[in-house]
């Protein structure tokens, strides 16, 4: 587990760099804070097959250690379905950027815990609604019926963070 500390300002943070200073919180779930405890931990992934998976084991020991297992469940399906979309959509870039890697991070904050995913893509994550036959396309459904919020949010000079906050 990574504690990190940062003097950086919000605007400088670039999909190269971030890694959730101390009292990090997405500006779009501020309401929800209460009193209790702030720690972070940050996991790189690598482009591989096993990321996801990885990812998932990173969480459960994670959430173990601070004492929050029972949020293990839901959380683990989250991170499943913002982990696979960072690694599949946000790793198809041009040939200067095939080197960035996808950032999770898990900032507690009382009984809260946000998942959050950088990757250097573009793409901006949305709600599809597939078709009957469609294979895929329901992962942000998951995210959004699970967490009590979720969003993105543009880094500098380019790339994104997702995040999902569940209790």
């Amino acid at each position: 587990m990574i504690t990190v500390q940062s003097t950086t300002a919000p605007s400088q943070w670039t999909t190269f760099d971030w890694w959730p200073p101390v009292g990090w919180w997405p500006e779009a779930a501020r309401d929800l804070l209460g009193a209790g405890p702030s720690v972070s931990a940050t996991f790189v992934l690598p482009p591989t097959l096993a990321s996801v998976h990885a990812a998932r084991s990173y969480t459960t020991g994670v959430l173990a250690g601070w004492g929050l297992s029972e949020l293990a469940e839901n959380m683990e399906l989250v991170v499943s379905e913002l982990a696979t979309n960072a690694l599949r959509h946000g790793l198809r870039l041009d040939e200067q950027c095939r080197s960035c890697p996808v950032h999770m991070s898990l900032v507690r904050q009382g009984s809260l815990v946000t998942s959050a995913f950088t990757d250097p893509g573009a793409s901006v994550p949305v709600l599809r609604y597939p078709g009957p036959l469609d294979t895929g396309g329901l992962g942000l459904h998951i995210v959004e019926s699970l967490s009590l919020r979720w969003g993105w949010s543009a880094l500098a000079p380019h790339g994104k963070i997702v995040w999902a906050v569940l209790s």
